[in-house]
């Protein structure tokens, strides 16, 4: 933007040195987003590569866990297994001294039983070796893709710093000299300005007349308010999109006053 504006004593300001403040306001916060725009996604990208890590991490500690709780498990059925081996013999010596057919029927009903869970306990074993196997390659798996997405992130993250660096400087300026315009502006327009550019898809508030047009949605203004928008007497916004309109002259006089 050429001109610049500083803040006036008089508290009474035209509507055509607000409009023109409004103008460069729009013009400073514009040059802001392209800054932004070199940027690119990779914000967005950065921020999303740090959450799937985060991820990540918590699913290993989980697996981690998880394996050890399987460990467990599988040790317990291995005591368990001594445990009804210790009984089968036992139960075996024991049907040597037996009186009768009904306490040797009782014992062996006590050795199957034992013998059916030793079965039982090496089957659990065989199950819970299978998915610790199962996430033991998750964990390999998921610290292979653990690697890839750091470096993809620390990559990233030099080219945002990159960026950044080379923009810092001017992007400051550039943030200074628009709360200076903003200064000057009175607040509920401020906050007009602040809500139609939050809205607008390009982020344009005010926009000027383009070819008998809206230079923001791109739609026919009559002659008439083309008119009354050139001078500058009260503050106009486009009936279809709401921007504010100002004529493509908005400076002209200012800097032939300088």
């Amino acid at each position: 933007m050429n001109a610049s504006i500083s803040r006036q004593e008089d508290k009474d300001i035209s509507i055509e040195d607000k409009l023109r403040a409004l103008h460069e306001l729009q013009s400073v916060v514009s040059e802001i987003d392209k800054i932004k725009t070199l940027r690119g996604e990779l914000p967005l990208e950065v921020q999303d590569l740090e959450d799937e890590i985060a991820g990540l991490r918590t699913r290993l500690v989980n697996l981690e866990d998880e394996i050890k709780t399987l460990d467990t498990a599988i040790n317990n059925k291995k005591i368990a297994i001594k445990d009804s081996q210790t009984l089968i013999a036992k139960y075996t010596e024991q049907q040597n001294n037996v009186r009768n057919n009904r306490e040797f029927d009782s014992l062996s009903k006590e050795i199957e039983f034992q013998t059916l869970e030793i079965e039982l306990s090496e089957k659990r074993i065989k199950e819970f070796t299978a998915e610790m196997s199962e996430k033991k390659e998750t964990i390999e798996t998921s610290k292979t893709l653990l690697k890839e997405r750091e470096e993809d992130s620390d990559r990233k993250k030099n080219e945002l710093d990159e960026i950044t660096e080379e923009t810092k400087i001017e992007e400051e300026k550039l943030k200074g000299k628009a709360e200076k315009i903003e200064m000057f502006i009175e607040p509920r327009l401020l906050t007009a300005f602040k809500r139609i550019r939050k809205n607008a898809r390009n982020g344009l508030a005010v926009v000027t007349i383009q070819r008998d047009a809206c230079g923001g949605c791109f739609n026919k203004i009559p002659p008439q308010r083309q008119l009354d928008i050139a001078s500058r007497k009260k503050i106009i916004v486009c009936e279809y999109c709401g921007r504010i309109l100002v004529d493509k002259n908005i400076n002209v006089v200012e800097e032939a006053e300088q």
